[in-house]
């Protein structure tokens, strides 16, 4: 079994999108064309956010493969801050801000998605698909939060670390995902 997450293209937006349902920009939907180029996979899971769930639909089509979408790996809920501009939180919330990279457990943005339900949400959702792939490769479509936390999981990183994390546009990721024991 293998897991890759590749995280979705472009889509002409410079703020914490979150869990707005933004769609892909031409730029994104070429990005994530080449990503894929050249590689196989058995099947395909992917956000039920459009900027996700297009584009999966399509390389479904195109390539007959099984699709499933899942809400549960949608991005991080950034609260009050969904949809603002990066640069006038850190004017006008810089303390805030820097709070939330340096620790995003202790410090989630106002009104924020709690990184313990984050983390809970995506990690059912892998186990989930770890236990459906019956030793096949699959392809997650999801989010630079979710790219982010699941590594940190994975290599036993702080989250603290995830600011750090390079996750482009249309980056593939491959994720050591352990397949969880069934009782």
């Amino acid at each position: 079994m293998s897991i890759e997450l590749l995280r979705h293209g472009d889509t002409g937006q410079r703020s914490y999108r979150g869990q707005l349902d933004d769609a892909l920009s031409e730029l994104g939907w070429s990005q994530l064309r080449a990503a894929v180029e050249g590689n196989t996979w058995d099947g395909i899971v992917s956000s039920s956010l459009q900027r996700c769930a297009s584009f999966a639909r399509e390389l479904s089509q195109v390539r007959g493969l099984p699709l499933r979408i899942d809400a549960r790996l949608a991005e991080y809920h950034f609260g009050a801050w969904q949809g603002v501009p990066i640069e006038r939180i850190a004017e006008e919330q810089g303390d805030a801000l820097a709070c939330f990279w340096a620790d995003p457990v202790k410090h989630p943005p106002p009104g924020g998605e709690t990184f313990e339900a984050f983390h809970d949400r995506l990690g059912a959702a892998l186990d989930d698909i770890a236990l459906e792939s019956g030793g096949r490769r699959i392809l997650v479509i999801t989010h630079g939060g979710a790219i982010r936390l699941l590594r940190c999981r994975v290599e036993q990183r702080s989250y603290g670390d995830m600011a750090g994390i390079e996750v482009p546009h249309a980056s593939l990721h491959p994720l050591p995902w352990p397949v969880p024991v069934s009782v």
